[in-house]
């Protein structure tokens, strides 16, 4: 009888772990599905959208290079660079030399050109003046010794200015150049000048007074500036001489060069 109620015992415990076992099988994956419905869902990130790609800038056509000027004329250099823009300095009269100590000289005797060697130059020579105490005294031997045959001197402004630097002076309202002059016997040939210095700085006008024969005493010549363009003038004054000329050399003075 206890052996049989044991059974029952054993039975019944297997009976009911049996049925616990199935209704938690059963009860399981509803439980799952439960808590995964209650989960809460998370919401997909937001896509921003994509900043629009900028075109390329459209790309404009290089404007066509010009071409070059033509050479410019060396005449239209010199009429562009010649005549720098200066006050006038001509105030009535305009002093080139009266005395070798005078302040109000202008230009310096500096462009000696062609037989150079030949040529001595005194600038207080205080013999026998025009006026003041000095003049200037010329001695030209006629030896070639450059071998140029003629010799002459340019006064210039800056000194030894060939139309390389700015300078010279603005004459504009001069009218006439002039200047005294004798020769030491009588008979010496020469010529007088003003402007005519070429070059980068050219001068904006020349004029002469011509061959001249000079005697003992002293006299004046004229150099006409009329409807001259003075505008820019570096070579103040020249003297030319030459050997056919004076084969044997000549001596000259000078004395009151001005414009006027």
């Amino acid at each position: 009888m206890r052996k049989n109620l044991t059974l029952a015992i054993l039975l019944i415990g297997a009976l009911t772990l049996v049925l616990g076992c199935t209704r938690y099988l059963a009860e399981e994956p509803l439980k799952r599905e439960t808590e995964v419905a209650k989960a809460p869902k998370e919401e997909a990130p937001e896509l921003k959208r994509l900043a629009p790609i900028e075109e390329e800038p459209e790309l404009k056509p290089l404007a066509s290079i010009e071409e070059a000027p033509a050479e410019i004329e060396p005449s239209e250099i010199k009429e562009v660079v010649s005549q720098p823009a200066r006050k006038p300095a001509f105030k009535g009269f305009f002093n080139v030399y009266t005395d070798r100590v005078a302040r109000d000289n202008h230009y310096c005797p500096s462009g000696w050109m062609g037989d150079y060697g030949d040529l001595r130059l005194i600038e207080n020579w205080a013999q026998q003046p025009h006026s003041g105490k000095t003049c200037i005294r010329i001695e030209y031997s006629a030896k070639s010794s450059q071998g140029a045959g003629w010799a002459g001197i340019y006064w210039q402004n800056p000194p030894n200015n060939w139309g390389t630097i700015k300078g010279g002076y603005n004459l504009t309202g001069a009218k006439k150049l002039t200047f005294w002059v004798r020769g030491e016997k009588g008979g010496e040939i020469a010529e007088f000048k003003m402007g005519g210095i070429t070059g980068e700085y050219a001068d904006s006008a020349s004029a002469s007074a011509g061959v001249v024969e000079l005697t003992s005493k002293w006299k004046m010549y004229t150099i006409d500036l009329v409807d001259k363009d003075l505008s820019y003038i570096s070579g103040g004054f020249c003297w030319v001489t030459s050997y056919y000329d004076n084969p044997s050399g000549c001596v000259i003075c000078l004395d009151d060069i001005k414009y006027e």
